[in-house]
């Protein structure tokens, strides 16, 4: 038995230590199966030296397919459906990449809430609270790198459900542009916003991943690359925030200052202002996929995903074209608005995680909330990272989102590269 197969045993161990906390991070886990892939993997990456992911262990979302297990987008409607006939693009990728597929993570109903609750399998704290809420969609696979079980998740973004487990968990989630990562296999909510990509603890693991998932790579920083002009919003992202996350920002933005990068504003209202299409274009989509099961989902679903999506049943067609054509413009909007500067910064989050049982009785505002400023950006169809922040005395780090136009991803993460070590 070889080191991967090891290290696999460790992580089960790991798994099996964590008691019901295992039931609500994982929809699937099967020891034997992981076991079976570490030994093809250390066989496989005997023959293909210098794979990128070699050994490292991932878990996988519950709306990926992989060959032989059912996608059941962690719902009860699913959970019979026929299992899946072969590995979608994403999976066959970081396999192919010497990776170790680890279990199914659990996750808001059909990817649809940024809070991260789920009714059928119990909601998990999160990392730095067992009361809080675990952030989602993503939730169980934040979970699974903040735990140290795994090296990466695969995760989900369609209004932030990579980086808010992120931020709540204190990991990097990279929210790729959406037409860079093969949606194919993937469990849809909303065509037109859902995005594949990685979660991890460090930034290098997460850029490998993406290059993975991408097929694009991330050049190296060349030593004249040492300043950026970043763009601070003005009128969306940085209004309304809670103390500690504005005094988190604030010295955020201070520390770019002192290592001579360059802020200056940008006005983002024209998105704050949109805000709603988000809702109608996500709820319609949705609706499409799921409005002949809603008769079951009345008995076996969660009444608030079921509830955002019959939202679409208040717009008229009239209502639907114009989004979809308001979103078009926006998207040229921020285009033109980031065209002289590097990236804009702003928190990923307005607010501290509440706890479970805040949400549970308040869940529209707080979902919202959550979803906010992420949600912004998946608007305007950007790509986007969340990274953790140390903050003196704390124990929970301050989350930091990175944005820039679709397609600028290598540009993006290169510019991370430069800010990540200032925090570290």
């Amino acid at each position: 038995m070889g080191a991967m197969v090891d290290a696999a045993k460790a992580a089960i161990d790991k798994v099996n230590e964590l008691g019901e906390l295992k039931g609500k991070i994982f929809t699937e886990f099967d020891s034997e199966r992981i076991l079976q892939a570490a030994a093809e993997a250390e066989k496989y990456c005997a023959q293909n030296p210098g794979a990128p992911l070699a050994g490292m262990l991932v878990s996988v979302k519950d709306l990926y397919d992989e060959a032989g297990l059912v996608t059941s987008a962690a719902s009860k409607l699913l959970k019979d459906r026929a299992p899946a006939e072969a590995d979608c693009e994403c999976v066959r990728r970081i396999k192919a990449a010497g990776a170790i597929p680890f279990g199914r993570t659990t996750m808001s109903e059909f990817a649809y809430s940024g809070v991260g609750l789920n009714p059928h399998y119990g909601t998990p704290g999160n990392i730095f609270d067992a009361e809080g809420i675990p952030g989602g969609s993503t939730s169980g696979g934040g979970l699974t790198v903040a735990h140290g079980l795994v090296d990466i998740a695969l995760g989900t973004d369609t209004g932030g459900s990579i980086r808010i487990p992120s931020a709540i968990n204190g990991l990097y989630g990279i929210k790729p542009s959406r037409l860079s990562v093969p949606g194919e296999g993937v469990h849809p909510l909303a065509k037109s916003f859902d995005t594949p990509g990685p979660l991890a603890a460090d930034l290098a693991t997460a850029i490998a991943a993406f290059e993975v998932l991408t097929g694009m790579m991330v050049a190296p920083l060349a030593s004249s690359e040492k300043s950026l002009r970043i763009g601070v919003p003005v009128n969306a992202f940085t209004d309304g925030l809670d103390d500690r996350v504005q005094a988190d920002f604030a010295m955020i933005c201070a520390r770019l200052k002192d290592a001579g990068h360059e802020l200056v504003e940008v006005d983002l209202g024209f998105i704050a202002s949109n805000a709603i299409l988000n809702k109608k274009l996500v709820a319609f989509e949705a609706h499409r996929i799921y409005a002949k099961d809603f008769d079951k989902l009345e008995t076996i679903g969660d009444p608030r995903v079921l509830s955002r999506m019959k939202f679409a049943e208040t717009l008229s067609s009239d209502d639907v074209i114009d989004a979809y054509a308001k979103r078009t413009d926006l998207v040229s909007m921020f285009g033109a608005a980031m065209a002289d500067v590097d990236v804009m910064i702003a928190p990923t989050l307005p607010m501290m995680p509440p706890k479970i049982a805040e949400v549970e009785a308040d869940f529209d505002n707080l979902n919202a909330m959550m979803l906010r400023n992420t949600g912004y950006l998946n608007l305007v169809d950007a790509c986007a990272l969340s990274m953790q922040v140390p903050v003196a005395g704390e124990a929970a780090p301050a989350a930091l989102m990175i944005g820039a136009p679709h397609g600028h991803d290598q540009a993006m993460l290169k510019a991370v590269r430069l800010i990540d070590p200032l925090f570290g």
